[in-house]
């Protein structure tokens, strides 16, 4: 059957029978234009990738300095941190939940880390493990509040973000410091390196988008988003998917800001926080992740964030305030979602 309904569907978006077989009644160069649109809206990340590609060329010739290894660079940093922790709520998005303490673990671990080292003398390679642990703990308190206590995870990780930022602002005086001297040779590789932080971010985009599509968990997260009583009727154990993408999220937080510390080399209470999550939700958004769950793309979220970046990029280098790009956010968030409607419709209605 799979094989009839494969054979159909080339057909009808005519494509040939294989690569030395004649064309489909589709054939032609009207063919190709349908085949086109229809791979073209089946790819959530398409749209955005097209804009990524559009802002390069378009500052790339209105300006003198953005191909730049430096401007490259500083692109990779505005790109990469925040990248990483919208994998995490990609996750949780697609599964039907929102993480929003996650900015505020961001701040939190890179002090554990350093009180971990400067007060009772651990490794540092131990040290940033037992920071990402704790960023870990604090994602399973948070899938166990909205899970098992039936808390709106809305609610839930608001009230766990002014816990953690109170916990940090307490514990650290609220000042801010250096990285310990002797983490600094283990930074290299977690940050300090000129493109350490955006392979990172890379990395673990093209690990989550197999998982998400290619794997179990991932069918699971999505069947929890998308149909809640459904999934559990069909034996998935969906406490468990939520409260590991909530573990998974916190844990991106944590790693995000100790690499973000480390490429500055400054532990800063003031960072992170509501700005760093609503961007990572933003960026995810953007790149074609639905609020209310069943769908979602890490690739594109890493997308969004490429055009997120290239943006803010862009307004410095051509002399713009950077306070028309909030507008630009906002309108890009609505345009995202109009999209993501539209396109849902389209498929839903059987023409992609």
């Amino acid at each position: 059957m799979s094989d009839v309904s494969e054979t159909a569907q080339r057909a009808e978006t005519g494509l040939s029978d294989g690569p030395g077989g004649p064309p489909g009644p589709g054939g032609g160069l009207a063919g190709v234009l349908r085949t086109g649109r229809t791979v073209f809206l089946s790819q959530r990340e398409a749209s955005i990738f097209v804009i990524a590609v559009a802002l390069v060329i378009y500052f790339g010739l209105t300006t003198t300095n953005f191909f730049t290894s430096l401007n490259l660079a500083n692109i990779s940093y505005g790109t990469a941190a925040f990248a990483i922790i919208a994998i995490g709520e990609v996750m949780l998005l697609v599964c039907g939940e929102i993480d929003l303490s996650v900015g505020y673990v961001w701040t939190l671990s890179p002090f554990l880390m350093y009180f971990f080292i400067t007060y009772y003398g651990i490794p540092v390679v131990l040290a940033v493990l037992l920071a990402l642990a704790c960023g870990t703990l604090i994602g399973l308190v948070n899938g166990l509040i909205t899970v098992r206590l039936k808390v709106a995870s809305f609610i839930a990780t608001l009230g766990t973000s002014f816990i953690i930022y109170g916990f940090m602002l307490t514990s650290s005086h609220a000042q801010a410091l250096n990285l310990p001297p002797n983490s600094l040779g283990t930074g290299a590789w977690l940050g300090s390196a000129t493109w350490a932080e955006i392979s990172w971010a890379a990395g673990l985009a093209v690990i989550f988008h197999i998982v998400l599509t290619r794997t179990r968990w991932g069918l699971y997260t999505i069947a929890a988003g998308g149909n809640l009583i459904g999934a559990s009727e069909a034996g998935i154990n969906v406490a468990r998917v939520k409260i590991g993408n909530f573990m998974l999220t916190s844990t991106l937080g944590a790693l995000a800001g100790i690499l973000e510390a480390f490429r500055t080399n400054t532990i800063d209470p003031s960072a992170g926080g509501y700005p760093v999550m609503f961007t990572a939700v933003s960026a995810a958004v953007i790149g074609g992740t639905a609020l209310a769950g069943g769908s979602g793309t890490v690739a594109g979220a890493l997308l969004g964030m490429v055009v997120l970046a290239i943006l803010q990029d862009g307004f410095n280098l051509r002399g713009i305030s950077t306070n028309p790009y909030q507008i630009i956010l906002g309108s890009a968030i609505i345009v995202a979602m109009v999209a993501n409607v539209y396109l849902t419709r389209l498929r839903r209605a059987g023409e992609t």
